[in-house]
């Protein structure tokens, strides 16, 4: 049974999983639905819009900071140098169920210089379209061991309000005493793109 996390809650995915090494992250979101056809039936979400979400991994080192860009996966640098951590590819809508972005995390393989992976979301075009995430239902993070497709943890971000956010730092993977923690984070920021995200982290 998946642990459901709380906003701040922590757990030690060595505990839940022991000899885990690689894990699926993977991320999913629905766009709001507006009642009725009437003439705000779709203010704010126009119909037929598209809502690009773009998940990305910003690996950190020690001392909480980025090292370089390629410590940044993303749908524009889908694999980390190492091959410890591969982004499946973007997905423009978001729609469908399940899982609408993966990342594939080989936890052995992580180089010891980077202590943390960062799990972000970003609404692409958010500007121009006029878009946050307060347009955005359903959304989660989610840990899959790949040795036996079993979910460690589920982290869900429904109900919150993020109005005006358009970026979200999901969760947290990280080393603490040699062994691999998870971290529910949950917090939205007001961001023009992942560039403007990152740079907290810099």
């Amino acid at each position: 049974m998946a642990i459901s996390l709380q906003k701040g809650q922590r757990i030690s995915l060595s505990k839940e999983a022991p000899g885990l090494t690689k894990i699926v992250c993977g991320l999913g979101w629905d766009v709001i639905k507006r009642a009725g056809g009437g003439f705000f039936s779709n203010f704010g979400n126009k119909a037929g819009e598209e809502y690009d979400l773009d998940a990305s991994v910003i690996c950190l080192n020690d001392a909480g900071k980025l090292i370089d860009n390629h410590n940044i996966i993303y749908f524009g640098n889908l694999s980390h140098p190492s091959g410890a951590i591969v982004h499946q590819g973007d997905n423009l809508t978001g729609a469908g169920d399940g899982d609408d972005e993966i990342i594939i995390i080989d936890l052995s393989r992580i180089p010891t210089t980077i202590s943390k992976l960062v799990f972000v979301v970003n609404i692409y075009d958010c500007q121009a379209r006029k878009q946050d995430f307060s347009q955005i239902e359903n959304a989660f993070v989610r840990l899959v061991n790949t040795a036996n497709n079993k979910e460690l943890a589920r982290f869900n971000l429904s109900g919150q309000d993020y109005q005006g956010m358009t970026g979200m730092v999901l969760a947290e993977v990280y080393r603490h005493n040699e062994e691999w923690k998870m971290a529910a984070i949950g917090n939205g920021v007001s961001v023009n793109g992942l560039s403007e995200l990152v740079q907290s982290y810099t």
